[in-house]
């Protein structure tokens, strides 16, 4: 993935506050190195993920305690274009789109409620997936707003 094509960060809770850290560049490469860095968070009540393409799509991870990965991608037509939502793809076993109509409308694929036990309702994400006037890093934005650690998520891609 290009430096500048968006970024990587990682999300948890230490004795009731958030801390929020971007990843290094090698976890862009893939959604092994994307997994493998979030796996290397210890917070006793796991992780959320956040890999961000700017203008295309993000990928959502709520890492469990126990290394389980729940994975939300906010468009299923980004596989069609880059490698990386392509191996969420097929991880999620999900049809891809196969004509330029169904291209035209963003399509969540996954586990909708990944955050759901982090304080994100469904319905709420839903709302913000939904939104045709937010760009995938701003839907980040605001789930980061929603959990309650948007200062800290600014902080983190400030010193990145």
């Amino acid at each position: 993935m290009d430096d500048d094509a968006g970024y990587a960060v990682a999300a948890w809770r230490e004795e009731g506050r958030w801390s929020v850290a971007a990843l290094p560049p090698r976890a862009t490469e893939s959604l092994d190195s994307f997994l493998a860095a979030l796996r290397q968070l210890i917070a006793e009540g796991g992780a959320l993920g956040f890999l961000v393409v700017e203008e295309d799509f993000f990928l959502g991870v709520r890492m469990m305690p126990d290394g389980a990965a729940r994975l939300l991608l906010s468009d299923v037509g980004a596989a069609l274009e880059f490698p990386l939502a392509e191996e969420v793809a097929d991880m999620l076993e999900a049809e891809l789109p196969e004509d330029d109509e169904e291209l035209d409308e963003v399509e969540p694929i996954g586990d909708i409620s990944f955050a759901a036990d982090m304080g994100m309702p469904v319905s709420e994400l839903e709302l913000i997936l939904d939104d045709p006037d937010l760009y995938p890093d701003e839907q980040v934005v605001a789930i980061a707003s929603r959990l309650g650690f948007e200062d800290q998520l600014a902080a983190a891609l400030e010193r990145d």
